[in-house]
């Protein structure tokens, strides 16, 4: 039995395109505008941005509205367009020491260089539900603004810099320096590799690694990381520094070859310090890392997790197992491989019940042929 063609299946698979952007417009309410979603949904597009690849904020938001909030599909139909973009060049390696910090916070020490700035963030409220957000009109949220930008101070600024908390412990010789890190994974090439032109392979490269856990989905790069802060790993982490900013773009001068500042992007950056190191010689502490797109401390924080994780010299736990990890954090490729199991398999089910059919055979007449002992 072989695939079936369904008389009218193209006119099927048009009208139930139809329902769905039906489902869009059966309310009573108005349509969701691009410039809602990208300033009220905020860190719901910064996922979005993060796991489709492509930094852009209106893109992403229409995404979302075309994938009626589902993340994996927003980011699918991101990272689909991304595809279709020319590549025009790339930006120059920049610290993050020049980024434009908005919350910047440490576990590690209590004071800091700079001080701690909360920013914007619910960390510290509780999860109660916000019924007067049912309600809310354009004058609240207009005469909230006011009341807001009321109590700042003119004459406030901000520093152009802050100095990295993970300088203090190198400072003290407490940090394993990243050059002389054990990366089992390490390939001895200090060259970048770009995993969109280069098919990832194993042992990968910790460049290759590192993008790939920057475009992974948030959901898988949380459970393996959780799975080692609850003990199927080894890696107890304390956040040396998170940062929330913008980080200015540069780029060369296709002919005078001067860098230009041609904008900035919005990141999340995590340094954890995890467990010490004394292979061959002084224990030390080591470091993981972790940065992607927008606001999205939670997976900047799994995805340092990870790093850390991945430099085990005999891998342990899944966790540890470079090639596990990176081979099952794409919610793209994830989502895709579940969802074609919705697309017909008749020739496989079938050659499954032919076959299934087949050993019921072969057993009923083994039964029938066995001779049976006196006491049956």
């Amino acid at each position: 039995m072989g695939y079936v063609a369904v008389k009218g299946g193209t006119e099927a698979i048009e009208n139930a395109c139809r329902l769905f952007a039906f489902e869009h417009m059966k309310g009573d309410s108005a349509p969701l505008k691009i410039q809602q979603i990208h300033e009220q949904l905020f860190l719901l597009v910064d996922r979005v941005m993060g796991e489709g690849a492509l930094y852009a904020p209106d893109l992403a938001a229409l995404a979302i509205k075309q994938a009626a909030g589902d993340t994996l599909e927003a980011a699918f139909l991101l990272r689909a367009y991304r595809t279709t973009m020319p590549r025009i060049g790339y930006t120059i390696p920049c610290t993050t020491e020049k980024m434009r910090i908005i919350r910047r916070i440490s576990a590690a020490f209590k004071d800091i260089p700079g001080g701690q700035i909360l920013g914007p963030t619910s960390d510290y409220t509780l999860r109660l539900l916000d019924f007067d957000l049912i309600d809310e009109s354009v004058q609240e949220s207009a005469a909230f603004k006011r009341a807001l930008t009321g109590t700042l101070s003119q004459d406030a600024t901000l520093p152009d810099t802050f100095p990295k908390i993970i300088d203090i412990l190198r400072q003290e010789g407490l940090l394993v320096e990243t050059k002389k890190t054990p990366i089992p994974h390490e390939e001895k090439s200090s060259s970048i590799v770009d995993i969109t032109r280069e098919a990832l392979t194993f042992p990968a490269h910790r460049s290759a690694s590192l993008q790939s856990l920057a475009r992974g989905e948030t959901g898988g790069l949380l459970l393996l990381a959780y799975s080692s802060m609850r003990g199927y790993g080894n890696v107890h982490p304390t956040i040396g520094e998170l940062r929330v900013g913008y980080l200015p773009v540069m780029i060369r001068h296709p002919y005078k070859g001067e860098a230009h500042l041609v904008g900035e992007v919005k990141v999340t950056e995590a340094e954890v310090i995890a467990r010490y190191d004394d292979a061959g010689g002084k224990p030390r502490f080591t470091l993981g890392y972790g940065l992607c797109f927008g606001q999205n401390e939670i997976k900047a924080i799994s995805m340092a997790i990870l790093d850390r994780a991945m430099q085990a010299a005999e891998p342990q736990s899944p966790c540890e197992d470079q090639e596990f990890v990176l081979s099952h954090i794409d919610g793209i490729e994830s989502m895709g491989f579940c969802n074609h199991w919705k697309l017909p398999h008749y020739v496989d089910f079938q050659s499954d019940l032919d076959r299934l059919r087949k050993a019921q055979t072969i057993h009923e007449t083994q039964k029938l042929d066995t001779p049976k002992t006196p006491s049956e």
